[in-house]
């Protein structure tokens, strides 16, 4: 990297949780030159302006989250219920690191991705089509191999699955009590285990 990339991404990391806590628009240049110890010339002249930052520290925030996702369904889970329960799990053990670093990215961005931001909107549409994709591909292929009832809409469960989470991080983190949360889990994982799966437990 060379000292500019360097510098940039110094930034970003140095107010991800900053945006992440406070909220995006919320966020002042002064925030910002404050948590990096940087001038607000040294912050122009990595970025455009303060949107830009935004931007670049949400699609850094939702690539952390993706890649620790991503790591939770690993090949070392040999089926594709493993693969579903231990997306559950994910949450179930990162709930509190979620919650202390202000709560789900996407979430977060989402409320504030109106027409005041649409660059931003655009962006939070894309993490959530992800993540449904990612679900549903799951899905299907343990449709594919037998695991899941081939008749069940991958897509609807796969958004199913999203909204639940979404929910119930929102509704814990609002209330301060992991309840609401460990609920929509619990109900995530009947769906796995009544619904979709081909297999009696």
């Amino acid at each position: 990297m060379s000292k500019a990339e360097k510098t940039k991404q110094f930034i970003i990391e140095k107010t991800a949780s900053l945006f992440n806590t406070k909220g995006y628009l919320s966020t002042s240049l002064s925030d910002i030159t404050e948590a990096t110890g940087l001038t607000k010339g040294s912050i122009y002249g990595n970025f455009d302006n303060k949107d830009q930052v935004a931007l670049e520290v949400y699609k850094y925030n939702s690539s952390l989250l993706s890649k620790n996702m991503a790591r939770s369904l690993g090949d070392e889970f040999p089926t594709t219920i493993d693969k579903l329960n231990a997306f559950v799990n994910f949450y179930r053990k990162n709930w509190k690191a979620v919650f202390e670093n202000g709560g789900c990215p996407l979430m977060n961005a989402a409320t504030e991705a109106d027409d005041t931001f649409p660059s931003l909107k655009k962006q939070v549409t894309q993490s959530f089509e992800g993540w449904i994709k990612k679900i549903t591909a799951i899905i299907v292929e343990g449709q594919k191999t037998g695991e899941i009832h081939e008749d069940i809409d991958a897509d609807e469960y796969g958004s199913l699955f999203i909204m639940l989470v979404e929910g119930g991080i929102l509704l814990s983190k609002t209330t301060e009590n992991k309840k609401y949360l460990n609920l929509a889990l619990d109900r995530i994982l009947f769906m796995i285990d009544k619904e979709l799966k081909t297999l009696p437990s």
